[in-house]
C-alpha cells in the first residue's frame, strides 16, 4: 500500500511534529516521509478529509465479540471492522465466550480468526479454568500463546487466596492480573446504583461500598506479593481515592474508567431503559465528576469502551432480568470530547498500550504507520444507523456527540468509516 495523508494534523506528543499540519507518506506499512505538500510524481492514493487529525493508534483494553460460541452477538471479522471504523487499531479480548478462552488453543483460535484484519486483536485468558473462580488457568502457555493479561470477565475473585497465588506466579512471566472488583455478598441481587434513584424506582441498590472493599482487599494483595495489578472500570469517588493512595505508594497497580460511566449518571434509569444496565451499574453525578477528576490529575490510566454486545432476546425483558453491558467502539470518541479535552481523550485512548504492554510507535518518518483518523469538531447525534455492531444495545443512543472517528491506517490497511 502507497498512500499520501494530505493536511493531517499530528497529536502526539511522543512525535516532532506533534501539533503540526503536513503531508504524511506511507509505504508497505511504514512512515516513509513527513512534511508539508509532499510531491506526488507516482500519483498514489492520496487521503483529503475535513478537519484531518490522526494519533498514535487508540486502544480498546476491554472489548467482548461472542465468538466463539455467541456469534449471534458478534464475530470477531466484524467486530475488528466496528473497531477499525470506530478508530481503534487494537482491542483487548475478553475471554467471555463459550468456550472461555482459558487455554493456549484458545488463544490462538482468536488469533487465528484476525489475521489480515486492520485492527489487531491482543487476547485476554482467563485467570481461572472456565472463568468459575476455583482453579487457576494455564497462565503461562496463555502468555506464550500471545495473552496480554489474566482476568475473569466481570467477575470478581470472593477467594482471596487464589488472586494472591495468580499475583505471586505471574511475576515469573511479567504477567498483568484483571481483577473485577465488586464484592457479590455486598451487592446481592441489587441491578442497580444504590441511592435516591434505586429508591424511586423501587429497583435493588448495588452501593458503592460493594466496589470500595473489593478494590481495598486486592490492594492489599497487591501490596503483600509484588506483581502487576490492573483495576478495570473504576466507577467510584471511593475507589479512585484508593487507587491514587495505592499509587503513591509506589503499588504497581492500574486502572480504567468506560465511556459511559464518564458521560451518564444513573439518572437515565428513570424510563427503565435496558440499555442503560451495566455493570459496575452507572453511579451519582458525584461518582462521575471525581472520575472525570481521575482521568485528568492521571490517577485513572485509561479509558475503555467495555464493548459488550448482547442480542436482543437478552435486553428487551424485565429490568432484572436483563443481561448488563452496552456496545461502545462507534460512539466513543464522540461521547468522550464532550467531557474531556482533546490531547487528554487521546492520551487515555492511547495510554493503554503501555499498561498492556503493547508496542506504540510515534508519528516519526522510519516508524510503523499504526494511526487513528479523526475530526475533533462538529456535532451530531448518535442514531441506530450509527451503529455498525451486530447487537444495537447502545447507551448512547440520542446522545448529542461532539467530533467523529474517520478510521484508521494499520497493518498496510487503510479503513475508512
Amino acid at each position: 500500500m502507497k498512500l499520501i495523508i494530505r493536511n493531517a494534523k499530528i497529536i502526539d506528543p511522543q512525535s516532532s511534529f506533534h501539533n503540526q499540519t503536513v503531508d504524511i507518506l506511507i509505504v508497505d506499512g511504514l512512515i516513509e516521509k513527513i512534511g508539508a505538500s509532499l510531491p506526488n510524481p507516482e500519483q498514489v492514493e492520496e487521503l483529503k478529509l475535513d478537519n484531518l487529525h490522526v494519533s498514535q493508534g487508540w486502544f480498546d483494553s476491554s472489548v467482548s465479540l461472542g465468538e466463539p460460541g455467541f456469534e449471534d452477538r458478534e464475530t470477531i471479522a466484524n467486530g475488528l471492522l466496528v473497531a477499525a471504523k470506530s478508530g481503534f487499531t487494537g482491542i483487548g479480548l475478553q475471554p467471555n465466550s463459550f468456550p472461555v478462552i482459558d487455554n493456549q488453543s484458545q488463544i490462538n483460535f482468536v488469533k487465528t480468526k484476525a489475521i489480515g484484519h486492520a485492527t489487531t486483536l491482543f487476547p485476554i485468558g482467563a485467570l481461572t479454568k472456565n472463568a468459575e473462580g476455583k482453579d487457576m488457568a494455564e497462565l503461562f502457555d496463555m502468555k506464550q500463546a500471545g495473552a496480554i493479561a489474566f482476568g475473569d470477565y466481570n467477575k470478581s475473585f470472593e477467594n482471596a487466596n487464589l488472586l494472591k497465588i495468580a499475583l505471586q506466579y505471574t511475576q515469573d512471566f511479567n504477567g498483568l492480573v484483571i481483577a473485577y472488583s465488586q464484592d457479590s455478598n455486598i451487592k446481592g441481587q441489587g441491578v442497580v446504583n444504590e441511592g435516591v434513584v434505586s429508591t424511586r424506582l423501587g429497583l435493588k441498590g448495588i452501593p458503592n461500598l460493594a466496589e470500595e472493599l473489593q478494590v481495598a482487599r486486592n490492594l492489599f494483595l497487591l501490596e503483600y506479593t509484588g506483581g502487576k495489578l490492573h483495576i478495570p472500570t473504576v466507577s467510584t469517588a471511593k475507589s479512585v481515592a484508593l487507587i491514587k493512595e495505592a499509587k503513591a505508594k509506589g503499588l504497581n497497580v492500574s486502572c480504567s474508567v468506560t465511556v459511559h460511566h464518564l458521560t451518564m449518571t444513573d439518572e437515565k434509569l428513570d424510563s427503565f431503559d435496558t440499555r442503560y444496565k451495566v455493570t459496575p451499574p452507572l453511579r451519582t453525578e458525584e461518582d462521575r465528576q471525581s472520575l472525570l477528576a481521575g482521568i485528568l490529575d492521571n490517577t485513572i490510566d485509561l479509558i475503555t469502551t467495555d464493548h459488550n454486545p448482547i442480542d436482543i432476546e437478552h435486553k428487551k425483558m424485565e429490568f432484572d432480568m436483563a443481561k448488563n453491558g452496552t456496545i461502545g467502539l462507534e460512539s466513543a470518541f464522540g461521547a468522550l470530547m464532550n467531557v474531556l479535552p482533546l490531547e487528554k481523550v487521546i492520551e487515555k485512548l492511547t495510554s493503554g498500550k503501555t499498561v498492556f504492554g503493547i508496542e506504540s510507535p510515534a508519528i516519526n518518518e522510519g516508524a510503523t504507520a499504526n494511526i487513528s483518523l479523526f475530526n475533533p469538531e462538529g456535532e451530531s447525534t448518535f442514531t441506530k444507523a450509527a451503529i455498525l455492531s451486530k447487537s444495537k444495545n447502545s447507551a448512547f443512543l440520542g446522545m448529542q456527540t461532539k467530533g467523529k472517528a474517520y478510521g484508521i491506517v494499520n497493518q498496510g490497511q487503510l479503513i475508512l468509516r
